[in-house]
């Protein structure tokens, strides 16, 4: 039997918490997937808190990261393209890439709102921010908003290609 070079066990209790941010943005959260992605794994489970009056992140959609949250206690909101509902405990919504439906989960009430969030964090991800027309593009480790341009706009004359001999 081949031993693994670390615990795939991780108890909620014992992981890390990190975060937080002034309301109304902010979570707090725990990775239960820490070694994964360092075993070469694709897929990640974090637990997110929001507490009363707090919203985790803009309202978004991925183009190749499917998520899926599961709501572990209190109640919440989401927010999923044009519809609003209530969230409570034992819910599960899913989000699956590729269909520019954007995605958003807020807590309005007074307790917690606790839930899993499971997806893979691909390295080319884009997301897509249609309140704000912003772009998260991974790879290029940037958030911002494109400006539309002709192919050739900006492009030397001549080329650099033919004056590099």
């Amino acid at each position: 039997m081949t031993a693994t070079p670390f615990d795939p066990v991780v108890n909620i209790d014992d992981a890390p918490s990190e975060g937080g941010g002034d309301a109304p943005w902010g979570a707090r959260w725990k990775v239960l997937t820490p070694h994964m992605r360092d075993a070469g794994g694709t897929l990640g489970v974090v637990e997110n808190t929001l507490g009363a009056g707090m919203v985790g992140c803009p309202f978004h959609w991925h183009l190749r990261e499917d998520e899926v949250f599961v709501v572990t206690s209190g109640r919440g909101t989401l927010r999923y393209g044009a519809q609003t509902r209530e969230l409570r405990a034992g819910d599960c919504i899913s989000c699956p890439a590729g269909t520019r439906v954007a995605h958003q989960i807020a807590n309005p009430f007074d307790e917690d709102l606790v839930y899993l969030a499971i997806g893979r964090r691909d390295p080319n991800e884009v997301c897509g921010y249609p309140d704000t027309g912003k772009v998260m593009v991974r790879a290029l480790q940037t958030v911002g908003r494109l400006v539309a341009a002709d192919y050739m706009d900006g492009e030397p004359s001549p080329p650099k290609i033919l004056s590099e001999r």
